[in-house]
């Protein structure tokens, strides 16, 4: 284990990555333990930071580590020893604690426990999939291709040019459909997002919005594959993030704008919640 390390994480250079990754992934699963402890009011247990009765968030100790790990980063020449790998941990485990309370930060205002909250657990577990992809030295369709193509391939340049081009432009439309996984996966294999960019959008995304109007055909088909297909996957990637963070049943203090359902389309039915964490 020792020499694969060595051979495929040192010597590949990245080992300030890896440190990034574990880091990561520790201060997440720390940071849920700490708040499903509070949560549950265990004693023992230290509480919120509330120094003279102000309630400081994690997301503000995540900010301090990330820029003394950035900076400190950038200070470093040496680009292959420890120093580098300890500032790269100290990012990832402020990036952890940032990403954790990402919710609160594109609503600004405390949804940490509610469902609007789940978008920091998606958030989080994004992030871990693009870190171990670039771990596992996968990189974005055609990256590799284009560095390696000598100056004198100028139209094998532009072929792959335009061809990162399109792959991209799939990704971004796929992201403003709602399919955020099929996007990300788009950026390093080739045709799943251009697939997932031509097919129909999820309904109450940034695409359905602009470009569905309410009672549109396209809406309720929409609807009614979100119902069949995707709300089913959406429920069991709901139960594995909550063995791991949580549940976020709280009801928000504010309203919470839901996409419209077009008349005729069926409700899904609501499914049963057990006991609360």
């Amino acid at each position: 284990m020792a020499e694969w390390f060595v051979a495929h994480v040192v010597g590949t250079g990245r080992l300030p990555l890896f440190s990034f990754f574990v880091a990561f992934v520790l201060g997440f699963l720390l940071i849920r333990l700490s708040v499903r402890m509070i949560r549950a009011r265990v004693r023992w247990w230290p509480g919120n930071v509330r120094p003279g009765g102000l309630h400081i968030h994690h997301v503000v100790f995540g900010v301090a580590f990330m820029l003394t790990g950035g900076v400190a980063g950038l200070l470093i020449t040496d680009r292959e020893g420890w120093p580098i790998a300890a500032t790269a941990a100290l990012f990832g485990f402020g990036a952890a604690l940032v990403l954790d309370e990402f919710a609160l930060i594109l609503h600004l205002r405390d949804v940490y426990w509610t469902e609007q909250g789940r978008t920091s657990v998606d958030a989080v577990f994004v992030a871990i999939a693009l870190t171990g992809l670039l771990l596992t030295g996968i990189r974005p369709f055609g990256w590799e291709e284009l560095r390696e193509a000598g100056p004198g391939g100028g139209a094998v340049r532009a072929w792959l040019a335009a061809l990162i081009l399109v792959n991209l432009a799939g990704s971004v439309v796929s992201l403003l459909k709602g399919k955020i996984w099929t996007g990300i996966t788009g950026v390093f294999v080739p045709v799943v997002s251009v697939v997932a960019a031509v097919r129909l959008a999820v309904p109450g995304s940034p695409w359905a919005r602009w470009h569905y109007p309410a009672g549109s055909r396209k809406l309720e088909l929409a609807v009614r594959r979100d119902q069949w297909l995707r709300r089913p996957m959406i429920r069991a990637k709901i139960r594995v993030q909550e063995l791991i963070a949580g549940r976020h049943d709280l009801v928000p203090e504010g309203p919470i704008e839901l996409p419209a359902v077009p008349a005729g389309v069926p409700e899904p039915a609501a499914p049963a919640h057990g006991a609360r964490r």
